[in-house]
């Protein structure tokens, strides 16, 4: 039997007693691995491995359903996703139910083994979608494109990509011929305010399945994913032009586009730890683990669901305290111009609202811009960095989902 569970995590180990958990945990799991919920000291010695981004197993037999909780609340504050193996004797001991139970507290998966199996379990680790620090550049990272596809074809055409796009209907087809040894990175927000939300999605999609790009999904892009899977969602922000857009679309292709967005990962860590690109900007701790609150800070940035006069989510300037060595490219909060902050690039310009379509060569830290051919969409706000929150406030860890804007 084989168990597949993330690299990074905290698993929990349910047994009939705590020495039959902790003999699994130790068959299964590195000795440096293995805490034992004896201890006193557990959830200190816990916690350190997760701060370095270090597996926990940890034996969870006959505890409370408060434990369980308070083992999940550790796993939340360290964004590791808490797994579950349920070792099932013949019985009265841990079942289905006990799965249920601990699937209802947080776990999940929670995994179930017959006694029987227990040693012959084989435990896979599974890279988390994020963890990509293998993948080394050059790279070219394009901000937030909305729509403007005539601006994307100029901006790739500057950096040495050909584009060509051929065909309308279902026959419409993008090709494009990246420059010798580099890549394309898009920050999310492919679609909305713009006039040509298709193209720019054929030429990313076409981009990702050819191996010179790679991709992020913006809060746009969520927004659009749940319209292309039936939802009821509201049409603002520019997802109204976007379905009016895609109704000249046909099936396969908005099939296509859903599968595409829901495919890609929070976040990217690349460059062996030295790159990271999220489409609102990523906390340093975040780097590379893929929980709830992390997809969430990804794709909104930091904010707790508050509104201001405008009516548009407060968005707070995190970038403004961010001390890590990992260098950051985002987008989502438009700006004048591309500048540096503290190891953090935003370079989402604006160019549905006029301004410009901006792109960061890297390793070069070039900043490479094309003008918006006209304002497709008016802005809800002047462009600027977002609020910076008072000193000594740490940036919201959980948070409510914020109002779409």
């Amino acid at each position: 039997m084989k168990i597949a569970i993330p690299e990074f995590c905290l698993v929990a180990v349910v047994a009939s007693s705590e020495a039959e958990g902790l003999a699994f945990a130790r068959r299964h799991f590195a000795a440096g691995e293995v805490v034992s919920r004896g201890s006193e000291a557990w959830p200190a010695t816990a916690a350190e491995l997760l701060a370095k981004r270090e597996l926990v197993a940890l034996d969870l037999s006959e505890a409370a359903v408060q434990k369980q909780i308070d083992v999940i609340r550790l796993a939340k504050r360290f964004y590791a996703q808490p797994v579950a193996i349920v070792i099932c004797a013949p019985a009265g001991s841990p079942d289905q139910r006990t799965v249920r139970g601990l699937e209802s507290t947080g776990f999940r998966p929670a995994h179930l083994v017959s006694v029987r199996d227990a040693d012959a379990v084989e435990i896979e680790r599974v890279r988390l979608p994020p963890d990509l620090r293998h993948e080394h550049g050059p790279f070219d990272i394009i901000g937030d494109v909305h729509g403007c596809a005539d601006e994307l074809e100029a901006l790739l055409g500057r950096l040495g990509y050909r584009v060509r796009l051929e065909g309308s209907g279902d026959d419409r087809r993008a090709e494009v011929e990246p420059p010798p040894g580099r890549r394309a990175i898009f920050v999310g927000d492919f679609a909305d305010r713009g006039p040509r939300s298709p193209d720019v999605l054929r030429i990313a999609m076409a981009m990702a399945a050819q191996g010179c790009a790679l991709a992020v999904p913006g809060n746009h892009d969520v927004k659009l994913v749940k319209w292309l899977r039936g939802a009821n969602v509201r049409l603002t922000h520019g997802l109204d032009l976007t379905v009016a857009q895609l109704a000249h679309e046909g099936t396969a292709f908005r099939e296509a586009v859903r599968d595409f967005l829901l495919a890609l990962p929070g976040h990217l860590w690349l460059e062996g730890g030295r790159l990271a690109v999220a489409h609102a900007g990523i906390l340093e701790g975040m780097l590379g683990r893929a929980s709830e609150v992390v997809r969430e800070f990804c794709l909104y940035g930091d904010t707790e669901g508050e509104t201001d006069e405008t009516g548009l989510v407060v968005r707070y300037h995190w970038a403004a305290a961010y001390r890590g060595e990992t260098a950051i490219v985002y987008g989502h909060t438009p700006v004048p111009t591309a500048e540096w902050v503290n190891g953090t690039l935003c370079i989402d310009t604006g160019c549905c609202f006029g301004g410009k379509l901006t792109a960061l060569r890297w390793p070069e830290r070039e900043v490479v811009s094309v003008a918006a051919a006209r304002m497709y969409a008016q802005p809800g706000r002047p462009f600027g960095h977002p609020l910076a929150r008072p000193a000594g406030h740490r940036p919201a860890r959980q948070r409510r989902r914020p109002r779409y804007g």
